[in-house]
Parts: C-alpha cells; structure tokens; sequence
C-alpha cells in the first residue's frame, strides 16, 4: 500500500471515529470531566487504533488482529459496564458504538473506503435519531410493523423464486415483472400511510390533504366532500386541500412512469404541469377566498399493506398488462386508450405501469406516454364525480370546473407540441 494511500485510510479511519464521538460526546456533554468512559476524543482514538492494527495485518496475520480486537471487546466492555453500574444505566448502545467504531476503523484501512466511511454516516445518524426513532415506535402499530415485515418477505424471499419471463402465449404476463410492480405500489402506498402516522395531520386541511395524496387521492377527495357536505361553512377550506392531493398524485404519477421508464418524463412532463399549473391557480383562489382550518380531519385510512389489498392490486394489474398486450397486438398502440380510460377511473397505477413495461418495438413513448395522459384524465373525472356525488352542489361543481380546465390545459399542451 502507498504511503499516501495509507495515510488517506487511516485519516478516514480517524475520521469515523471522531464522528461517532461527536455524537457520543454531545449527547453525554453536560456530565463533568472524566466522568464518561468514552468521549469524543476517545472514540476518534479507538477508530484510529482500529485503522492502526489494520495496517498491521501485513505483518502481523490475521490472528494477531483477532486477538487485538478480542482483547479490545473485553477490555472496553469491563469499562462500560463499571459505567453503567455507577448511572445505573442498562444502554448498551456506547459499547455497542465503541466496537463499531474499532470495526470500521479496522475496514478503512484494509477494505472499500466508501463503504467504510458510508457506515460511519450511517452508525452517526442511528445514534444522534434515538429519539425520532423512538417516537416512531411509540406511534407506529403492530398491524403497521407486520405489514413492514410483510413488505420485506415480499421483496426478500418471495421475488427472488419467481420466474423473470412471460409465461403466457401473447407474452404480456411476467410473474417476476408484476410482483415487482407491486412491491413498489405498495412500498410507496406503505411509507406515505407511516409518514401520516407519524407526522400526524394536524398540519391544517391542505398539508393534510397533500400528504394524503401520497396515499390515495380518492380518499382525499371522499373525505373532505364527505366533511363539506356535513359542514358546508368548512367546504371552502377542504377545497385546496383536495386539489392538493390531485396535483400530489399527477405527480406521484409521472414519477412512477419516469422511474420505470425514464423515456417517458419528457413526453409526460409539460401536458402534467400544465394542468398542475391549473389545479395550483385553482387551490390558491379557493385558499385566498377562505381562511385556512388549522384542523384537519380524519381520514380514516386503513393499512395500505394488508395481504388482500396486495394481492387484489396484483390480479388487477396482471389483467391490465395482458389486456393491455392483447389490445396493442390486435389494434397497435390506439387499442391501449380504451382500457387506460376505463381503469383510470379507478386507479391511474395499473396503466401506467402496464404502458412504462411495454415499451419497445411498435410501442413508442409517446404511445405509452398518451395512455397514461388518458388514465390520468380519466382519473380526475372519477374524482370530479365523487365530489359532485357526496358534496354539496356549489362544492362539487367547483371542483369539477378545477378538473375540465385542468385535462383541457394538459391536452391543449399535448396537441399543441405533441409528445417531445
């Protein structure tokens, strides 16, 4: 090894340490001196200590490092246990962080730097969030913590077996394909319900209704015109917060597009904004026209991640993708815009996943692009419907009205330049 190159890895082995000191010491900052096992200098000098007898390793062996870092285990944890005997302190995430601190040390110095050096943010960050990770625990249900676990055995275990091939004669079905389709749906559904639940929407009816647009935008729009309709003097001030949550899942929506197919952001990007631009002009008169409720209400969402809702949204895009490859075989790429309009009233995710995957071949961008346009569309005219069904008159026109200018605006722009 390069004299330059070891004194880089035993700088960032140094480094590691004094991060995790940092930490450590902040957090045990008000206690008199020499009254800490470990403070910040001494966490900076157990991973330089590591990085030392890394760079030893040549010339020492493997079982000589063993033996240190054994000897160092037995010796620091004596140490920390007199500690936690005299504060009566049962933590045993200082020792915990001191052998984490000699490990990378030792790994800065004889393996991958940027991986070392990304375990020190990391272990950093788990120390100095203790009490936003304990919050989290505090809010966060078993029910919600199932479905996480759940998330990763759908993911971790079940993914891997499944076959990475169409297995139907018009090659539109791709078990591998839509079990990933679906993790991803769901993992996205999954992390805006625990971000709800643990930010709370007490954030006023429009952040509320933004974030909920992560989620389910239907739910949004059910909710607040349900609210409306009980109290017409608040129909005002849900109505921003509805428009929110449709400008979040147009969005969220380009996003998925854009992600599986990156081809599609810039045939999808301007007819979007355009009627985002719509939707966001609208949001701020309906705003500047009533005052905001600092109390948003409940929305009553359930789990996002239950087995049933998984799997039903797995059949409904398995369906939607052999639908969709059935139609593009018989009547090329205008056989998709039926099907996108139908299933967009009920959910804009199956098309756009559907129309991302099939790209290729005669399918062009902005074939697959117009589809998801059409199910957007589609979408907010069901959402239009639903306001105008559970709220007042005057409260669902209006909302209404937002829509028709919004999908003109997006197929004005769409017509006007065509797909980029």
């Amino acid at each position: 090894m390069e004299t330059v190159e070891l004194f880089q890895r035993l700088g960032l082995a140094l480094a590691i340490g004094f991060l995790i000191g940092i930490e450590r010491g902040w957090r045990e900052r008000e206690g008199a001196a020499g009254s800490r096992v470990a403070g910040i200098r001494t966490y900076a000098l157990i991973g330089l200590l590591g990085g030392v007898w890394g760079a030893l390793y040549p010339v020492v062996g493997g079982v000589a490092l063993g033996l240190v870092a054994l000897g160092f285990a037995i010796g620091f944890t004596v140490f920390q246990w007199r500690e936690s005997v005299a504060e009566n302190n049962l933590s045993a995430t200082a020792l915990i962080a001191g052998l984490v601190a000699f490990g990378l040390g030792v790994f800065a110095v004889l393996g991958n730097m940027a991986a070392a050096g990304a375990a020190g943010v990391a272990t950093f960050v788990l120390l100095a969030e203790r009490e936003a990770l304990h919050g989290f625990l505090k809010k966060v249900t078993w029910p919600e913590l199932r479905a996480g676990l759940l998330l990763l055995t759908m993911t971790f275990v079940l993914l891997p077996i499944l076959p990475n091939r169409t297995v139907d004669p018009w090659g539109g079905i791709n078990p591998y394909t839509i079990w990933l389709m679906t993790i991803l749906i769901a993992g996205i559904s999954y992390a805006g319900y625990v971000a709800t639940r643990v930010a709370g929407a007490q954030r006023g009816l429009f952040y509320a209704g933004a974030v909920g647009g992560l989620i389910s935008s239907t739910v949004v729009t059910l909710t607040y015109s349900q609210l409306a309709h009980k109290q017409p003097a608040l129909g005002g001030k849900a109505e921003p917060g509805i428009l929110a949550a449709w400008v979040v899942s147009l969005l969220r929506m380009t996003a998925l597009a854009s992600v599986i197919a990156p081809v599609l952001f810039v045939p999808l990007i301007l007819p979007i904004l355009a009627g985002v631009a719509v939707l966001v002009a609208a949001g701020f008169l309906f705003d500047h026209r009533a005052a905001r409720n600092t109390e948003a209400p409940d929305f009553k969402l359930t789990n996002p991640f239950e087995l049933w809702e998984v799997l039903r949204f797995g059949l409904l895009l398995a369906a939607v993708m052999l639908g969709a490859r059935l139609l593009f075989l018989a009547f090329g790429q205008g056989g998709l815009l039926p099907l996108a309009a139908v299933t967009g009233l009920a959910d804009v995710d199956p098309i756009t996943l559907s129309a991302a995957r099939m790209l290729g071949g005669a399918l062009t961008p902005g074939g697959a692009a117009l589809a998801i346009l059409v199910a957007g569309g589609a979408n907010l005219v069901a959402k239009a419907a639903v306001a105008l069904g559970v709220g007042s008159l005057r409260f669902g026109a209006s909302l209404a009205a937002c829509a028709v200018l919004a999908i003109g605006a997006g197929a004005t722009v769409w017509l006007t330049l065509g797909p980029l």
